[in-house]
């Protein structure tokens, strides 16, 4: 028999994964924006994703509109205890969306849309990470309800988290900008991309130590015999993977650094996956004792299998479209 709460934890998992795969590196770009003072840049910087980043935000909307149809209890309970950094992340989103349009409009008031599309990039990054942070240590539940306090989503290891995805975001928009520009633009990208590199390793290796301190689960499910098996080989991966994003970053291979990057982050989130699963909320509640009824999600299934190829097939043609690399005076805009 086929298990429907499976398939749907599958397909928000993956929404999700695009969607920090999508809009990471655009985030990322925000969060660097500060390190490029000039205009010249700047306008280059934002022309390298100006065709495509208000859709990369669709796959934010499947995988929360998803878990909310799919998983109602999973969502019900989440959402009180994550209030304050969703809201914070939807008012970065807002921000910067709004911020990458007018500073277009103005050149008496660019200097202000930029500030608030940094801010706002940082800000919906900082909040991502925080509220992944307060997932994975738990949630307090009592019967089907939340039963936490207003703050109980800010501690130490999901400010850890937040700094890491920062740090993530920013590496994704670097090798983003390695692969996108020229000249000196270019240069300077692979010099940030080093240093990175080096604290997004530090930062992985930070949440890593700290995961296992949160739960016996996590701690079994990593280094109790036989899942250390089945666990070893990501660790493995990220170190092969590190090394092949070192390598490329010194032959300056404009188009692999990014796609490394994006390696890195897959195994992160595999490793995310190892820990949680089948949890939807961690320690508490499953991926089968959240699910919507069977009817519910044999209904959202038939349209899920037809509107996600579009999706994608769409955005494979506008990345086909605005391939190659951007010169200064040349742009969407």
């Amino acid at each position: 028999m086929i298990d429907l709460a499976t398939i749907w934890a599958f397909i928000i998992a993956f929404a999700v994964f695009v969607y920090v795969v999508m809009d990471g590196f655009d985030l990322g770009l925000g969060i660097l924006f500060p390190l490029f003072p000039q205009k010249t840049d700047r306008d280059v910087i934002m022309n390298t994703v100006a065709p495509v980043w208000d859709g990369n935000e669709t796959w934010l909307v499947l995988g929360g509109g998803g878990m909310m149809a799919a998983f109602p209890l999973a969502y019900a309970v989440l959402m009180p205890a994550l209030y304050t950094p969703m809201i914070a992340m939807l008012l970065g989103l807002v921000f910067r969306g709004v911020a990458f349009e007018f500073r277009w409009r103005t050149q008496k008031a660019r200097n202000k849309w930029d500030i608030a599309f940094a801010g706002g990039s940082l800000l919906a990054t900082l909040a991502q990470g925080i509220a992944l942070g307060a997932i994975l240590q738990g949630i307090h539940v009592e019967g089907r309800q939340y039963a936490g306090g207003w703050w109980d989503w800010l501690t130490p290891f999901s400010v850890l988290t937040g700094v890491a995805l920062v740090i993530g975001y920013a590496l994704l928009g670097a090798t983003w900008l390695v692969m996108k520009t020229e000249g000196e633009l270019r240069d300077r990208a692979y010099h940030l991309s080093w240093m990175l590199l080096i604290a997004m390793l530090c930062a992985i290796g930070a949440v890593s130590i700290a995961t296992p301190f949160l739960s016996v689960q996590y701690t079994q499910r990593w280094f109790a015999w036989p899942n250390i098996i089945l666990t070893a080989p990501v660790p493995i991966a990220v170190a092969a993977v590190t090394a092949l994003l070192l390598r490329a970053l010194s032959n300056k291979n404009d188009h692999q650094p990014f796609f490394l990057t994006l390696g890195l982050f897959a195994l992160s989130y595999a490793g995310l996956g190892i820990s949680m699963y089948p949890y939807i909320v961690p320690q508490s509640i499953t991926i089968w004792q959240a699910a919507a009824p069977t009817n519910s999600q044999v209904f959202m299934l038939v349209g899920v299998s037809i509107l996600v190829p579009l999706i994608l097939g769409y955005t494979a043609w506008a990345y086909w479209v605005f391939r190659g690399k951007v010169r200064p005076g040349h742009g969407y805009h």
